[in-house]
Order: C-alpha cells, then structure tokens, then sequence
C-alpha cells in the first residue's frame, strides 16, 4: 500500500490529508477566521496562523485515517503558487517530515492538484462515481486563477486559456466588496442571487480573442453601475449618485443585482469552455477550485453539458476550495511516476507548469 502524508498552506487554510492507494482516508482543514475584519487575507496573519495549526492539523488527519507516521511512503505538499509566507510555512514542515522518516517529498503544484481533484474517489460507498477520461478539459476558476487546462494524463497538462488579468473569483469578491457584504463575499454573491433576476441588469461581456479571460473591465463597469446607483455603468460626473442614493438602491435590488453580476460572470466563464470544446474536440469536461462551488456556476456547467453532450465531471464540494485531499492525490500520481523533489525545492509564489 503507498501511503501520502499532503500539507497545504498556499493561503489562509492548513490542511493535511492522507491518501492510501489514490483513496483519501482523511482531509482535514483549519480555517482563520481572523481575516473576516479585514475584509480580506493578511499574509502576515495567516503566516502566523500556519504555524499555530500545522502540527494540530497533521496529528488530526493521521488519526482520522487510522495511520501512524511509520506507514507514511511519502510526503507531499503546496509548492506554488500562493501567499509566500503561508507556503514557507508548509514547505519547511513538509522537508523536515519526510527528512526525518526518510521517505521522498514531492512537491506539487497548487493549480494541477485543483484539475486532479476530479480525480478523487467519492467516498459515500455505492455512490455512482465517474471519472473524467484522457485527455479531458478542466475550467479551473478560484480566488487567484481562472484558467482551461487540458489534461492528457495526471502528470502532463497544459493550460490553454487564462485571465490576462483579474480572476473570476476576484470579481465575485471585488463586487461584493462594493456591495456591502463582508467577507468572504462570493458565496453571499450566490446566495442572494437564488432569489434574484439573472435578465434585471445587463453588464457587458469582454471580447477577448482565443480561449483567454478578462474581468477587469467587468469589475470597472459593476464599480460605475453602482456608483451610478444603476443609471449608468460609465464614469459620468453627471450620473454620480449619493451614497445614500447608492446604498438604497443597493438595499432594494440586492438579489437582481447579485443574480445579474453572478450571471455575466458565468456566461464569461462557460463560453469561452465552450469554445475550447469545440476547438479541442473534447467531451470530457470538468470543473475545479474554488468558484466551483459556486451553485450558479454549476448548475449552468451542467445545463451546457446536456446541450453539447458533454461528459461533466464537478468534484465534491470539500476538494473545490483549498484542501489537503487534492495535494494527496496528485501526489500520488507523482509518487508512481516518481517524480520526488530533493530537500533543495524552494516555495514559490508564482510558478509556471
């Protein structure tokens, strides 16, 4: 039986899991809370709390799974990209571990272990389980990244379309930002837009050529609409609102507003997955990272895989947002192929593929 001890640490979770033979027997994450004042992740913050939850956090996974770290073959962990001193964090522990048992480390790749996600067993037994076949395509969508990558097997993929700026994760936040909602702001985002009118408000869509993204000016134009307190979504000194004016409106079209900015963001997203479709040939069609939780973005990812005869594949919600469990299986594809790191491998805040 091969053994994966997984640390993750690229922003404000600390998470381990353990993989035995590509099936997650535990995946454990430990939140901060200490950023909600903030309205957003401060890396010094959450340095500090890696180093509080780090061992805790491993000690709770390896009893979960029932293992000991004797059993342990290898240790895998967040190389890239993310917060640098929240991976240094998970990094240094990962090395120190697996130096200390003499077991090979691997490090991995924060945005292919999102894809591999996919790849996990569900672990409800008689449950229906499907996985995607090679190669597939993954719109991969979080906070940091929003990009179409092809996989042709666990270890080869390539991305072939991503945000030339912003990610998609960021509009959802940005705009909640604008709208008063705390933080984290893109699940309120989706839950007030299950109440809402997707057709109320029309925000434009970027015409950016390929398979590549754009959110900024969507950001800008939601940034004016609201300014505009909906007259407008172009900065007119004439158009400007109070903000009382601002904040009423805001209060008495939240869900219409929140389902418009939810709905523009998703057709962004899904068209250009389309295109890839097409382009590629591939049916095979997945979703991972944190927006694909996203119950809008989901529902509408299967709404188009029945149009276009698509074999859809969504991971469970635990493996969607940062966790231990996707470190774990791409290091277990790693680990077969024996692709080991030596303890010279540095953290990375931003790394290619």
């Amino acid at each position: 039986m091969t053994v994966i001890l997984a640390i993750e640490s690229s922003c404000d979770e600390t998470s381990a899991a353990i993989c035995a033979d590509g099936k997650i027997l535990s995946n454990f994450i430990a939140n901060q809370t200490i950023h909600e004042k903030y309205g957003g992740v401060v890396p010094e913050l959450a340095s500090r709390a890696h180093i509080q939850h780090i061992v805790p956090v491993v000690d709770t996974a390896l009893k979960t799974a029932g293992c000991k770290l004797t059993d342990i073959n290898a240790v895998a962990f967040t190389q890239s990209p993310g917060l640098i001193g929240s991976l240094l964090v998970g990094s240094q522990f990962a090395k120190s571990l697996a130096q200390s048992l003499n077991v090979p480390l691997i490090a991995v790749h924060h945005m292919q272990a999102h894809v591999l996600a996919n790849l996990i067993p569900a672990s409800a037994p008689g449950r229906d389980d499907p996985k995607p076949s090679f190669p597939f395509l993954c719109l991969t969508v979080s906070g940091g990244h929003t990009q179409i990558v092809q996989c042709d097997s666990p270890t080869q993929m390539k991305v072939i379309g991503e945000t030339i700026d912003d990610a998609a994760g960021e509009a959802f936040d940005k705009s909640a930002k604008q709208l008063g909602l705390p933080y984290p702001g893109g699940p309120l985002i989706d839950k007030y837009a299950k109440e809402g009118d997707p057709g109320r408000f029309k925000f434009p869509e970027p015409q950016i050529p390929g398979l590549n993204f754009s959110f900024s000016g969507l950001k800008t134009s939601i940034l004016y609409f609201l300014q505009n307190a909906g007259k407008s979504h172009l900065y007119k000194e004439e158009f400007t609102a109070t903000p009382e004016e601002r904040d009423e409106f805001i209060k008495n079209n939240l869900a219409d507003i929140c389902a418009s900015i939810q709905h523009r963001i998703i057709t962004i997203l899904l068209n250009k997955l389309k295109k890839a479709s097409w382009i590629t040939g591939i049916k095979d069609i997945c979703l991972a990272g944190g927006v694909s939780a996203n119950s809008g973005l989901r529902k509408a990812f299967e709404q188009m895989g029945e149009k276009y005869h698509w074999n859809t594949f969504i991971p469970d919600f635990q493996y969607c947002t940062d966790n231990a469990g996707m470190i774990a299986i791409t290091g277990y594809y790693k680990y077969l192929a024996g692709q080991f790191s030596d303890l010279s491998v540095s953290a990375s805040a931003r790394a290619g593929w």
